[in-house]
């Protein structure tokens, strides 16, 4: 690709990402970090501020010596002492850049005191020593939306003058819109001499939620190169994100023909690392890398999925390293989208069958925010029966420290409801104890297991139990975010499927008939 066509990535997730609060990370986690950003294909990584501590400069060194195609950055401000330090660091890089910056606007002027001559003067002075160390210099002016145009101007056309083979503009406050960051670059490149000889970049803060959108626009304008942090991780609202601005020229190369040279096949495993060791979740709903970015719920959206992908989708799962779209199974899911997800899972069902499951479906949907595979295929295993003798239609059970454990319960036995109060040594046990009175036996709890089905606490519990009588074993399983209503349900389909063998064998039904309790 031609330098016109190619838009540079230039990462700081280890620099202004980690200047988030409570995102600090160790030596080891950076150097990891800046490993997949080299693999991925990250151009510039800005591994951090090597005068701001010992174990800042021991990053970027480290970072600098391991890094194998990525150019790599630290960052200093407009002094000596601090542009040494720098260069100390990244000079062991196979492509070393140094960045220095000095804050442009009236209100970070005032600042270190300074007038617009002196600053410029600083402003020759540090770029120039930055370049004496290193012929790969990038200039930034802090604050650059918030400084006069005329100004703005001077001072770059000062920094391209000493050395500085990159101009970032950043828009440190989050402050612009779309249509201004694009003018801004324009007008840059209109008016600054030697303007068309270096590389103008955009760096862009979410304050006001339009980083991906501002730095798109700067590089409509011209902009080639864009600052950004995995995740958006950042100061405040945070970052232009990477993995926004790597999709958006992919996906949108009809108005933006440019790109990058990343893997974006990768971005979604670099994401969930730099989560995990930043201690910064990533927004369920956050573009691309988000749980629900290739999520759908809604029945309308999950049946054109299934017909089409791309009728309710810009990128496929697989572009960003994920294996496959996820229908999340929910209360606004329809029949097509449960009946498509049960074959996943190995279920073939009929109408009748589908319609059937469907009412419980739904039922556990309206308690559940999600359903999981695992919630499908304990609502398959543990499916009421249509000739169950026994049912259990309501119950209410009262338990705590100090309190009586007791359980109120309606079976309907039969097609004939009968309740009754009960009392045991926890609210299970009181429960069984219900049933008992319900529908006498002398059937022997042989097991009774508890596990959770997935991960929270609206997690079902699925119940598994085994009773025996004279010599018959029957199971029951049962699965409900309420793990007494799992259990009970659990006890009455064992004594069903006992019902059904003594029919079975010939006997009499009512001999484990229910007690008239009025």
């Amino acid at each position: 690709m031609s330098e016109q066509d190619k838009v540079f990535i230039f990462d700081t997730t280890l620099r202004d990402g980690e200047q988030s609060p409570g995102a600090t990370m160790s030596h080891a986690e950076k150097l990891e970090i800046a490993g997949l950003l080299d693999e991925m294909g990250v151009d510039i990584i800005e591994a951090g501020f090597p005068i701001a501590s010992e174990g800042d400069f021991a990053a970027v060194k480290a970072i600098s010596e391991q890094a194998k195609t990525s150019v790599i950055c630290g960052l200093a401000r407009a002094n000596l002492k601090d542009i040494d330090r720098c260069w100390e660091a990244v000079k062991h890089a196979k492509q070393p850049r140094i960045h220095t910056f000095i804050g442009t606007s009236p209100l970070h002027r005032a600042i270190p005191d300074l007038t617009m001559d002196e600053m410029a003067d600083r402003i020759h002075e540090t770029v120039t020593h930055a370049r004496n160390l290193c012929d790969n210099v990038q200039w930034s002016p802090m604050d650059a939306t918030r400084t006069e145009e005329d100004y703005l101007c001077r001072t770059v056309e000062i920094a391209i003058k000493a050395g500085a083979t990159t101009i970032n503009i950043p828009d440190t406050v989050g402050y612009t819109a779309p249509r201004e960051s694009a003018a801004l670059i324009q007008m840059l490149l209109e008016r600054v001499p030697g303007a068309d000889e270096i590389i103008f970049a955009t760096h862009c803060h979410n304050d006001l939620g339009m980083a991906t959108a501002n730095s798109l626009a700067a590089v409509e304008a011209g902009a080639r190169q864009v600052e950004c942090t995995i995740n958006g991780l950042g100061e405040r609202a945070g970052n232009t994100a990477l993995e926004e601005v790597v999709m958006a020229l992919k996906v949108r190369n009809d108005i933006m023909p440019y790109r990058t040279g990343i893997d974006s096949t990768k971005l979604m495993n670099i994401s969930r690392r730099v989560a995990s060791v930043s201690g910064f979740a990533v927004q369920f709903n956050k573009a691309i890398v988000g749980k629900n970015a290739f999520a759908h719920e809604s029945g309308i959206h999950q049946d054109g999925m299934l017909k089409n992908a791309e009728t309710f989708e810009i990128m496929r799962p697989a572009d960003v390293g994920l294996s496959e779209t996820n229908i999340v199974m929910g209360k606004h899911s329809g029949r097509a989208a449960l009946r498509s997800k049960l074959a996943e899972l190995g279920f073939d069902l009929g109408d009748n069958q589908l319609k059937d499951v469907f009412v419980r479906f739904k039922a556990l949907a309206d308690q559940k925010k999600e359903v999981y595979d695992e919630d499908l295929i304990a609502l398959m295993q543990t499916g009421d029966a249509e000739e169950d003798h026994i049912k259990l239609t309501a119950l209410k059970v009262s338990c705590g420290m100090g309190l009586e454990k007791s359980a109120e319960m309606t079976l309907e036995i039969d097609g004939v409801a009968k309740s009754v109060s009960a009392t045991g040594d926890g609210p299970v046990d009181a429960a069984f104890n219900a049933v008992k009175s319900l529908f006498p036996h002398t059937a022997r709890l042989q097991l009774y297991q508890v596990a959770a089905v997935t991960e929270g606490t609206d997690a079902q519990a699925t119940v598994s139990v085994r009773l025996e009588e004279d010599g018959k074993i029957a199971t029951g399983q049962s699965a409900d975010v309420d793990t007494v209503v799992a259990s009970v349900k659990a006890y009455v389909n064992a004594l069903n499927r006992l019902v059904v063998r003594r029919e079975k064998a010939g006997g009499d039904k009512a001999e484990v008939s229910y007690k008239d309790v009025s």
